[in-house]
């Protein structure tokens, strides 16, 4: 009886160790959110000590319209009122971006900006 307590709590051990690292892995490489956002380059910070020159802090909003403030980095100033797709992950930050019209923008986000 003793033995199969101690099998019984190493294999729940090694379940959870997997699971751990299943979502570690979604967290980390898989989990991508999309956001939008505008760019306003009076929400710029310059950096002296990167790779990269300038950090920007926007508000950007999911598909369904809810606000997120998320801060990105780049190596040189975006186009003033350019609209950006933003691919997000929630451990490591903001993982790709690309300039996208206001037309593919989703609806509720283009609400936001009235344009």
């Amino acid at each position: 009886m003793e033995y199969i307590k101690e099998r019984l709590s190493l294999i729940i051990g090694i379940i959870i160790f997997i699971l751990l690292c299943c979502i570690s892995y979604y967290y980390l490489f898989i989990g991508k959110t999309i956001y939008y956002t505008q760019i306003d380059n009076t929400k710029i910070k310059e950096l002296t000590n990167s790779d990269m020159k300038y950090e920007y802090s926007l508000d950007c909003y999911k598909e369904n319209g809810n606000k997120k403030r998320i801060k990105f980095k780049a190596s040189r100033q975006l186009r003033e009122d350019a609209f950006l797709e933003i691919e997000y992950m929630e451990v490591t930050g903001v993982h790709s971006w690309k300039e996208i019209e206001y037309d593919k923008l989703p609806k509720k986000v283009q609400k936001k900006y009235n344009k």
